[in-house]
Parts: structure tokens; sequence; C-alpha cells
């Protein structure tokens, strides 16, 4: 269980250095778990209780539009905080379902505990404030490259951004991300082999 830990610490460190006492509270507060591919680890219609850091395996967050279809809102590439982050820090109820979308071997702290983190610890409150800045600037420019470049270009540009997810996800939810029919994905993918 201590790679959880190391593996966190690192994807930490890339940010700020983190005291061995906030290293401690982390080991205390964040729970590790194992969870098996194509579970739902937090459901739409619910407050969710956990803030999740991914050591191994992918995730998906997603909704539900009105005529029933999945969209796929963000997809990891590598080891990351991972939660439907709004709706968490405020206590409210979630549109958003977070997926396992493979084995995925996690970090867990609820959301009390994130509390108790930001009043003991000595980093936390400015690496909240640090990731959730990264996050903001990550859905700025998603929404930017949805309004202003081509599906071909968005698709150029998370294949090259992300290999890992190309190899890891299945392509409709690919696609849904990138906000393009699987066939128009499939398409797209035939052009760039050939």
């Amino acid at each position: 269980m201590n790679h959880f830990y190391e593996t966190m610490f690192e994807y930490i460190r890339e940010i700020l250095d983190i005291p061995e006492s906030d290293q401690e509270l982390c080991r205390q507060l964040f729970k590790p778990v194992f969870v098996p591919k194509d579970t739902i680890i937090e459901k739409a219609g619910t407050v969710h209780q956990y803030h999740t850091f991914i050591v191994s395996g992918f995730l998906r967050n997603f909704h539900t539009d009105i005529d029933g279809n999945e969209i796929t809102n963000d997809l990891n590439e590598g080891s990351r905080f991972f939660t439907s982050y709004f709706h968490f820090m405020n206590r409210q109820i979630s549109n958003e379902n977070i997926q396992c979308i493979t084995d995925c071997e996690l970090l867990r702290i609820s959301r009390d505990d994130v509390d108790v983190a930001a009043n003991q610890g000595i980093t936390q409150k400015d690496y909240t404030v640090q990731i959730l800045n990264k996050r903001l600037e990550a859905n700025k420019q998603r929404a930017l490259d949805m309004a202003n470049l081509t599906g071909e270009d968005r698709y150029h540009k998370f294949v090259k951004e992300n290999p890992q997810i190309m190899q890891n996800v299945p392509l409709g939810y690919i696609a849904s991300y990138l906000g393009i029919t699987q066939r128009h994905l499939s398409r797209l993918r035939k052009s760039v082999s050939n």
C-alpha cells in the first residue's frame, strides 16, 4: 500500500513540497481501495462523498443528457485527483457519475476529512487552491477547444496529449469527450493510420 501514497506524493510534489507531517496526515485520511472495471463509484443524483486520487487505472466523469445519451466530461491520463469538483466541494447533489473504466487502485478521502486536512495540514489549503486552479484552466481550455477547433483538430490534439487514454479507454467514451460521433472518430483514426 505504500506505493499508493508515494504515487500521490510524487504528483503533489509537481506543484509544491509536501512536508512529512502533511504526508502522515494524508496516510491517515486517504483510504486505499481497489475497484473493478465498469464500477460507478459516485452516482448522479447523490451528494458525492469522496475525492479520489487515481494511483492506477482509468476513470471517467459523465452525465446523461435529456435524450439519454452518456456525455463524457472528463477522462484521466495517468495519476491525478478526480471528482465532480464543484458538487463535491459544495456538498451539492451532482448530475455526474464517476466510473472506473478499468480496474483501478485509488486513494479516497471523505468530504469531512478534506476539511480536517485543510485545518490541520500545513500545505493543504495552498495545494487545494492550486489544484482547483489547474482544473479550472484545463476546463477552460477544453471549452475553448470545443468552440474553436474542428472535430478533426480536437482529435489530433487529444491523441498527441493523451496516448495512454487512446490505448486504454473505449472509443465511445473518447468520441463523447471530443464531441464527435463514434463513426466520425473511427474515420479519423483510419485516415491517420493510412
